[in-house]
């Protein structure tokens, strides 16, 4: 295991390969997961690395919005507002059937379908407090969400081109099938800039699917609890804003959309560190098959979707 100076060092390195270019979102995460997996970086670290990396995530984000005008927005909302109704009441009834059939735990179900449903993590722990879900459900649903999003960044980009997906139809599939932002971005990115620009107003867009969510589940366990509303897509929405109709913005929007991709593909290595062999041992079979079937329904369905509608 490294030092804590040494773990340092190496976020280090990993931040200037990703500065000069040298480092793409998939081989960030993939440096992460071999970290966090194998105990190569000191575990204090790690753990602390766990807020920094949820803050600048959202900070990146807010950052992208600098890149995307506010018609465009709208056109792109309005364009999968009915798909993304339609492919989350889906998904829940999938993850419900397939959970019957092989009787995994209720709550754990309800939180994987969450995150395969809106966005990943922020939804799984925006819903946990009204389910009243202990520490070992919310981590086992966060496991297999960080699993399938480290294999959707890889595989995704590739099966983009295998079927000749354009960067609107791919950014468009992306933001539907990939649970949480940062690996739909880091997939998009990858892609092009327009395919960033459709998937990150997409996604963040269909994070708002969170509210009624909450709602329905506090309604139905009689739930006190407050959910963890993700408040900077208020701060996205506020750059995209600045970028439309503030006539000054084009001197500094290329810069900070610049950064915040850089620092998006950070967020990615310090999202794979989280990833461990604690966290893979507690995947039980059954509900790890609930989120993978759910996850595979869900994008085979979108990427019809795209390549018929789109």
């Amino acid at each position: 295991m490294l030092s804590k100076t040494a773990t340092y060092i190496l976020g280090i390195l990993v931040l200037i390969g990703t500065l000069l270019g040298y480092i793409s979102p998939a081989l960030a995460l993939a440096i992460g997961m071999v970290c966090g997996i194998f105990k190569v970086a000191d575990q204090d670290s790690i753990q602390n690395s766990k807020n920094f990396q949820k803050t600048l995530l959202q900070l990146s984000v807010v950052g992208l919005g600098f890149g995307i005008h506010m018609q465009q927005a709208i056109e792109v909302g309005s364009n999968s507002f009915f798909i993304t109704l339609i492919t989350i009441v889906c998904t829940f009834i999938i993850a419900f059937a397939i959970g019957k059939i092989l009787k995994s735990e209720r709550i754990t179900t309800i939180l994987v379908a969450s995150g395969t449903a809106i966005c990943g993590g922020s939804a799984i722990a925006a819903v946990s407090p009204s389910l009243k879900a202990d520490s070992s459900q919310t981590s086992i649903s966060l496991a297999i969400v960080f699993l399938l999003n480290a294999v959707a960044l890889f595989i995704f980009p590739y099966i983009g081109h295998y079927f000749e997906l354009d960067q609107l139809q791919f950014g468009t599939w992306s933001a539907i099938a990939i649970h949480d932002t940062s690996s739909v971005v880091g997939a998009a990115e990858v892609y092009g800039n327009v395919a960033l620009n459709v998937a990150t107003t997409t996604k963040l867009v269909r994070t708002l699917w969170i509210i009624p969510l909450v709602l329905i589940i506090s309604f139905g366990s009689n739930s006190k609890e407050k959910f963890a509303f993700p408040w900077f897509i208020f701060g996205f929405i506020g750059a995209m804003l600045i970028n439309s109709y503030v006539p000054l913005a084009e001197a500094f929007s290329e810069h900070i959309v610049w950064i915040a991709r850089k620092a998006l593909i950070f967020t990615l290595f310090l999202i794979g560190l989280q990833i461990n062999i604690s966290q893979l041992k507690k995947l039980g079979f059954n509900i790890l098959i609930v989120g993978i079937f759910t996850w595979v329904v869900l994008g085979v369905v979108s990427l019809l979707y795209v390549l018929h509608y789109i």
